[in-house]
């Protein structure tokens, strides 16, 4: 089973050694994929000397800064591996969570399984109340539009069967991948799973990028696609691949009936 980890990288050098080193740590077979999304911190530097010293990397240098969903879409349609998770470069989410992530996928019940960080008992740094609102916010909305239960829309944690999600186009070039993906999974009636995590957010002086405008933009993506996206026929179900996972996910959605 191989792992396809793609990160997408915009003016991270103060993490960016870091979080390399933690995924390359994960004791699976991984393809760690970076998509320089036109930094000019020296991140594009440090990547050129990652990639020098440990042949799973592979390098991807956009032309301007786009935004992270055109980096997503490109470094997605490159990966070869079985899975694909998103990881950002940025420290708030833990690479060592990989197979809890990948258990229900493996086990051939989901076909994408999304990272809750309201969920379960892992550790969480304590940040903005107004974010926390905004997720809520945005989660009900998505879940109303999709007919899901998600307790965590816009977490960057989502691993997909890499068919899956090659099978599906990406149109957001900023932060509205999220809300894109997770109506466009909903129409497609695949099996989708939760599964609690840590995290350990940035503040805005430590590199957070996203903001006010974002979460509006996102609003947009939901109701957008939700009457732009036309209702699929759900996907064969593949065969399990591994064993029974030590805790049991949550089952967020699967709108076949």
């Amino acid at each position: 089973m191989k792992l396809s980890v793609v990160m997408p990288v915009y003016n991270e050098r103060a993490t960016l050694r870091d979080v390399v080193g933690r995924v390359l740590a994960v004791p699976l077979d991984v393809e760690l994929i970076c998509v320089d999304d036109g930094s000019c911190d020296g991140s594009r530097e440090i990547l050129g000397e990652l990639r020098a010293q440990h042949p799973q990397i592979r390098v991807l240098l956009q032309p301007k800064n786009i935004g992270k969903g055109a980096a997503l879409r490109r470094g997605i349609q490159e990966s070869t591996g079985d899975f694909v998770v998103i990881q950002d470069a940025d420290l708030e989410y833990d690479p060592a969570e990989y197979p809890l992530l990948l258990s229900p996928l493996i086990q051939g019940k989901a076909d994408v399984v999304y990272g809750s960080r309201f969920l379960g008992s892992g550790p969480h740094r304590v940040l903005y109340f107004w974010h926390s609102v905004g997720n809520s916010i945005l989660t009900l909305l998505s879940n109303a539009l999709t007919n899901m239960n998600m307790t965590d829309m816009e977490t960057c944690y989502k691993v997909f069967r890499r068919q899956v999600i090659q099978s599906i186009p990406i149109e957001e070039n900023r932060f509205g991948f999220e809300p894109e993906i997770t109506v466009k999974i909903a129409k497609r009636r695949l099996r989708v799973y939760e599964v609690g995590i840590s995290y350990w957010g940035r503040t805005y002086e430590e590199g957070k990028k996203i903001g006010w405008k974002d979460g509006m933009r996102a609003l947009w993506c939901l109701l957008k696609y939700s009457l732009k996206e036309p209702r699929l026929s759900p996907r064969p179900e593949p065969q399990a691949q591994g064993t029974k996972p030590a805790q049991e996910p949550q089952r967020t959605g699967d709108s076949r009936a």
